[in-house]
């Protein structure tokens, strides 16, 4: 039978007001005394702050939340390389309060939660979808990063050529991405889809800048990379200059990857079938 062990968390909330005393959550920390386990997850984008709170600062946001998981990293070392117990360590709301002390500020701490978890990590997912980013528009997509490959996939497929294409993690120093379709012929052959079927601008422009920080972390990796983007436009016209704006961003990316939008399939599978051909003509 497995062992499920006592954990207490507290959400982390977002007052723009804290008069009007109206919040959001926007991270949580949960604490599992008996495996040692402490973790925190907080908001990377705006999410529904921008829709509840107009005028609201991101970058303000992202600094205060960014500067509260760099005091729980800090904390976490602690408990791991001494091993003690305190009152600052006898619950999450007391871990929380050693961090960020409740006051009337912007950031507050919600009361203390407990459960029962035979996986703290999961739980910790689990609380952070429940209840920080459940309701968020911008990752919802009409189309994933999956069907926006298909197309070229099939044609792959039909030219018996898709069983060469294999996953490849890329690493360096400062990043680590998987692809799940790559092959080497001297350097190697990575492909991205990216769906920007997404319903909001913010969705759009956050994951076009994400790939094209993975473009510069991988820039300083030992192996010789060519990666390749094939995009999925937004259902939404009122979208599409974020779009095109995404588009621009990933081909002044790091590492100029070449950028295919989806009815370009073709084009990007007769370019991997020549390439493919030619290497095994070599």
């Amino acid at each position: 039978m497995t062992m499920r062990n006592p954990y207490s968390y507290v959400l982390l909330r977002y007052r723009h007001d804290p008069l009007s005393g109206e919040f959001l959550n926007v991270g949580v920390i949960l604490y599992a005394p008996e495996t040692r386990f402490l973790g925190a997850k907080m908001r990377k984008t705006l999410g529904r702050l921008g829709k509840a709170f107009p005028g609201i600062q991101k970058a303000e946001v992202t600094q205060a939340l960014s500067a509260i998981e760099r005091a729980l990293d800090r904390k976490r070392k602690h408990l791991k390389e001494h091993y003690l117990f305190g009152d600052d360590l006898k619950d999450a709301l007391a871990i929380a309060s050693s961090v960020l002390p409740i006051d009337d500020s912007s950031y507050v701490w919600s009361p203390l939660r407990t459960g029962l978890t035979d996986d703290p990590a999961k739980a910790l997912q689990i609380t952070y979808d429940r209840f920080v980013s459940q309701y968020d528009e911008e990752n919802k997509s009409g189309r994933d990063d999956a069907a926006v490959w298909q197309p070229v996939k099939e044609i792959l497929s039909a030219r018996n050529l898709i069983d060469r294409l294999h996953p490849k993690t890329i690493t360096s120093p400062v990043d680590e991405v998987e692809f799940v379709n790559a092959w080497k012929n001297g350097v190697w052959h990575c492909y991205q889809p990216l769906s920007f079927d997404l319903s909001t601008s913010e969705g759009i422009r956050e994951k076009a800048a994400r790939w094209s920080g993975h473009m510069t972390g991988l820039s300083k990796s030992d192996e010789q990379i060519q990666p390749y983007f094939i995009v999925g436009a937004p259902a939404h016209s009122e979208l599409k200059k974020d779009y095109s704006r995404a588009i621009e961003l990933l081909k002044a990316s790091a590492l100029e990857p070449k950028v295919f939008e989806e009815n370009q399939s073709d084009e990007l599978a007769d370019l991997i079938a020549s390439q493919m051909n030619r290497s095994a003509r070599a």
